[in-house]
């Protein structure tokens, strides 16, 4: 037997005090990260195939652009590099 929907069975949120509310927003924290929402909201309609290609092609370009600023900040943030500008050290 396989299961649709495995990642629900490993998330449980405990309500502590009886904060329901805040127990909420860290369940829809957690399907956020996952993007359970994300994909639900697209199969709710009907997605055309061209709308479909522009999507995929949007989220590669975003992964690629996200993943080269993540470089490029962890460059910067380096600890003991060396003074760019010594002279003006």
């Amino acid at each position: 037997m396989t299961l649709m929907h495995a990642s629900f069975i490993s998330r449980t949120v405990f309500v502590r005090n009886n904060n329901i509310e805040e127990a909420c927003r860290i369940l829809n924290r957690i399907l956020g990260k996952e993007e359970i929402f994300d994909q639900y909201r697209r199969t709710r309609y009907y997605e055309k195939p061209f709308q479909f290609r522009r999507r995929i092609n949007y989220e590669k370009c975003k992964s690629i652009y996200n993943e080269d600023m993540d470089r490029k900040i962890k460059f910067i943030m380096r600890k003991n590099r060396a003074e760019p500008f010594p002279a003006y050290a």
